[in-house]
């Protein structure tokens, strides 16, 4: 127990990876602007009493799209509540670094599963600095992803280690589904082929199907009901997509086609990321297969035949998952990224380097199994190691920020009401982006449904921006009144207390309402639709049931298992099983 105070490390290194990014500021990579106004936005309607956002206000130059629907909620309320209590400078490094310290707990987690606290602080050590992770915040500034990545070494550990559970299943799925998409369709499959490898090589010598049965039952029944509690999200997602040109994925330069391992389209800046993502990926399929042929050696006198065992059941599902991820990574897998459900919708094979990092991390430990490490010395190591890569990422990932994008810039465009572009992927259907004015007032009178905003803005409107927006029109005569704002079926309208019904198409997508002459109350909110209720219903359902599930796992009393004990114990191997 006294070895614990070494837990301490993992923070620090993970302070060690965000220092450049405290010392000179944030890396303003691809999708930094996207997080952050995620970020504000969200920040900006708690304050007026939205405690859960399904539309951005402020996206599409002010006339909005339904980014939360689709968007998991987890990173942009980390970023969102870090907000509320930091300074907007800090918020992104202090993002990071809690990111980075919960993948490095879940690794170390996983680590102790096979070796002992000093080899796992070490595995710990990689997994937060591997090269694919410093390009995720450094370059690419995927925070989701950066943030789901905490949630696959748990994932891994559910499947690999002797006992299967259900919470154990369910908890990791749950937190994918709710951090990010693309993750939680890679953890999804990586879940089934490590299950699939489980049920029929971990067990060959069991009596009878009956054992394969239960556990390929019991896998499949914790990853519904893992889905079942992120159900909240998941539904609304699913059924809405319909509603939006969700066809991101199809356009050239982001379809899985143009982006296995060092691919050219012939768009300079798409190659130079693609080149960068595949030396990632070479780089961890190296040191996987080095581990591979590193751990994979016959069981010594001085170990265990059960834990022996375990270890290389361990080995061999990690091997099976690296070959299937190598490859997934080229072209020859393009039936599969075809045909395979959502599997297209990755987008980029190159993402699949999340789990091969921690599979690569994992794979270290169990190389380093035979190694007897003082806790102190592991630290040292590891520190080192993170140095190293953390210079090296700064070196190579680090991208400039701009004034008008840095995170200053950012704030103060946001408060000052300035307008930014749509995301491709979420304009509702029948929306032509292209065809918004950046200029456009709040709502114009028009004598007919498709003339465009005046030059001078009108008078005589307040809004709320959240779930609830009111207006007071007065026309002289009986006229249109152009909202802007985008038409989504979520919104409910009514004119002097009677709901509105069919409206008036306009080409960019703006809601259009035919008033009378006279005063109009407008009044506009965003409905709860049967989907959300039949979400959160089932979210509820399947909460209640996993709670319960715990609940008895706590009750049960077990002996600790030799794994918990080795980490426990500077390194020491446990007798017996």
């Amino acid at each position: 127990m006294h070895r614990r105070r070494y837990l301490a490390f993992i923070p620090l290194a993970a302070l060690i990876a965000v220092f450049p990014l405290i010392l000179h500021g944030p890396s303003c990579g691809h999708d930094f602007e996207f997080h952050l106004r995620n970020w504000l936005e969200v920040g900006s309607q708690w304050r007026q009493g939205v405690f859960l956002p399904q539309w951005d206000f402020t996206a599409a130059w002010n006339s909005g799209e339904p980014r939360f629907v689709f968007y998991p909620p987890i990173s942009w309320t980390v970023g969102a509540l870090l907000g509320l209590v930091l300074p907007w400078a800090a918020v992104p490094p202090v993002f990071i670094w809690i990111a980075l310290t919960c993948c490095g707990l879940t690794m170390y987690r996983l680590a102790c599963e096979w070796t002992s606290s000093g080899n796992a602080l070490i595995a710990a050590a990689f997994y937060m600095g591997h090269p694919y992770m410093l390009f995720t915040f450094y370059e690419r500034a995927a925070y989701a992803e950066l943030l789901a990545a905490a949630w696959i070494p748990l994932l891994l550990l559910s499947i690999l280690r002797p006992r299967l559970t259900l919470p154990g299943i369910a908890l990791p799925i749950c937190l994918l589904w709710l951090t990010n998409a693309p993750a939680a369709v890679i953890g999804c499959y990586t879940l089934a082929v490590l299950g699939l490898v489980r049920v029929l090589f971990s067990y060959r010598d069991a009596q009878g199907p009956k054992p394969r049965l239960r556990e390929a039952a019991i896998v499949a029944a914790g990853c519904v009901l893992g889905i079942g509690c992120a159900a909240f999200y998941i539904v609304p997602a699913t059924i809405e997509q319909h509603w939006v040109k969700i066809s991101m994925p199809f356009i050239r330069g982001v379809r899985y086609q143009d982006n296995f391992l060092f691919g050219y389209i012939g768009d300079p800046s798409h190659d130079a990321i693609l080149r960068t993502a595949s030396f990632c990926a070479v780089a961890l399929l190296a040191l996987a297969a080095v581990c591979i042929a590193i751990a994979y050696f016959p069981r010594t006198a001085t170990q265990p035949a059960l834990r022996e065992a375990t270890r290389r059941r361990a080995i061999l599902a990690l091997g099976v998952a690296t070959c299937c991820i190598a490859f997934l990574l080229t072209s020859p897998s393009e039936i599969l990224w075809r045909h395979v459900p959502e599997l297209l919708f990755l987008q980029f094979p190159w993402r699949l380097c999340a789990v091969l990092g921690a599979i690569s991390a994992a794979l270290l430990a169990l190389a380093l199994h035979p190694v007897r490490l003082h806790a102190a010395a592991a630290v040292a190591i590891g520190l080192g190691l993170t140095l190293a890569l953390t210079l090296g990422g700064n070196r190579f990932f680090r991208q400039p920020c701009f004034p008008s994008f840095s995170v200053a810039g950012i704030v103060d465009s946001f408060s000052k009401g300035g307008r930014y572009d749509y995301t491709d992927e979420y304009p509702p259907v029948g929306a032509d982006g292209e065809k918004l004015q950046h200029s456009n007032p709040s709502f114009w009178l028009a004598a007919n449904p498709t003339d465009p905003a005046p030059q001078a803005a009108p008078t005589g409107y307040s809004v709320a921006l959240g779930a609830r927006l009111h207006l007071t029109v007065a026309a002289p005569v009986p006229s249109f009144v152009v909202l802007n704002l985008r038409d989504y079926p979520e919104w409910r309208i009514t004119i002097n207390g009677n709901p509105v019904g069919a409206q008036p198409h306009r080409d960019d997508g703006l809601i259009v309402l035919p008033i009378a002459g006279g005063i109009s109350h407008i009044a506009i909110t965003y409905g709860l639709a049967p989907d959300r209720i039949v979400g959160w219903l089932i979210t509820l359902l399947s909460a209640v049931v996993l709670l319960l599930l715990l609940r008895r796992t706590q009750r049960r009393t077990l002996p600790a298992s030799p794994t918990a004990r080795l980490c426990s114990a500077s390194g020491r191997t446990s007798a017996a099983p």
